[in-house]
């Protein structure tokens, strides 16, 4: 594994700007998620990475050493795309051993054989060997897919959404998978993706992309509770942060400029019945949780709320805020 360190990294298709002067550092062992919409920016930067793109300007480095020039098979990189990529007409052994195989890796048939079963019990599909591809489900499909790329033991790990054509169970299940399969080979890996779970779930750091330029970049809890700005603040958090004038409403101290607080569901107390400013619209019902929706003066909020909570759509409530966010008129964080 290696270092890799993206430097005033910049590429155009067209009039179209994908990347402006983008700056990333990726520390050796370390797993990093870009979490952004489609159009931000993600994929330009993993195929940068990989070679599949030329940057307009800009330094790309692996390892300390400049590969923005280089051909992608001198580079030593490893891609998972979203899709599954897999040759039909093969088995999973043979699926897994194909990038082995290849004259300048000079790899014995044992050593190779050694590497596939020992990817494959590791990714969980060493049942499925002799199987076709194309006899296989959407995960192990998916499972063969990543084991072929961890086969390699390259520089760094490139993967463009790989779980997100998957079910909601199967995703969270690979979620866990992926993220002991890295722990466990202490692998250098650049995660793109635009479901915020999988950037909480399992990067040690999120960088949010924008529009090609990176936002900020932090642990998922540095992002969630400081966030730079409100696009930042409006990527993580479930249900959605609430953006609000700043006197809508009372508790909170905020600062000379405010122009709008950001509230999340624990910047925010409810009573029931007392003082009230605000009224519950509709609830919607989530087992271990309420989604309550509450409309105050001519805003409408969304807050989570305990399932026993005794309140039903019409109810009067009191809300106040507790330390919450505090933004200017540019969307800039204040403390």
């Amino acid at each position: 594994m290696a270092d890799v360190v993206l430097r005033n990294l910049t590429k155009r298709f067209g009039d179209t700007q994908a990347l402006a002067d983008l700056d990333l550092s990726i520390r050796d062992g370390e797993f990093v998620v870009l979490l952004g919409p489609t159009g931000a920016g993600k994929t330009t930067t993993l195929r940068l990475i990989a070679g599949l793109e030329r940057p307009d300007s800009g330094r790309i480095e692996i390892g300390g050493r400049n590969v923005a020039a280089e051909a992608p098979a001198e580079r030593d990189v490893a891609f998972v795309f979203q899709q599954y990529s897999l040759y039909p007409h093969m088995t999973v052994y043979e699926n897994l051993a194909f990038p082995l195989k290849a004259p300048i890796r000079k790899l014995s048939a044992a050593e190779i054989d050694r590497r596939v079963r020992e990817v494959a019990r590791m990714v969980r599909i060493d049942h499925k060997l002799e199987n076709r591809s194309t006899r296989l489900s959407g995960g192990e499909m998916q499972r063969v897919a990543i084991g072929r790329a961890l086969v390699r033991r390259p520089a760094i790990y490139l993967m463009d959404e790989p779980l997100s054509s998957l079910d909601a169970k199967l995703r969270a299940e690979l979620r866990l998978e992926l993220k002991r399969i890295q722990k466990e080979l202490v692998s250098t890996l650049l995660y793109v993706t635009h479901d915020q779970v999988e950037a909480m779930t399992m990067a040690d750091r999120i960088g949010i992309v924008a529009e090609g330029r990176l936002m900020q970049v932090g642990t998922p809890r540095e992002i969630y509770g400081n966030p730079a700005n409100l696009h930042v603040a409006a990527r993580l958090g479930q249900p959605h942060i609430n953006l609000l004038p700043a006197d809508l409403l009372p508790g909170g101290q905020p600062p000379a400029g405010t122009k709008t607080v950001g509230a999340r569901t624990e910047h925010l107390d409810i009573i029931v019945g007392k003082d009230a400013n605000a009224e519950i619209d509709w609830i919607e019902h989530l087992g271990d949780q309420n989604h309550l929706h509450i409309r105050a003066g001519n805003h409408k909020l969304v807050t989570l709320a305990d399932p026993y909570l005794a309140i039903a759509p019409g109810d009067r409530i009191s809300l106040t805020l507790r330390d919450p966010l505090y933004f200017d008129a540019a969307g800039q964080r204040l403390s």
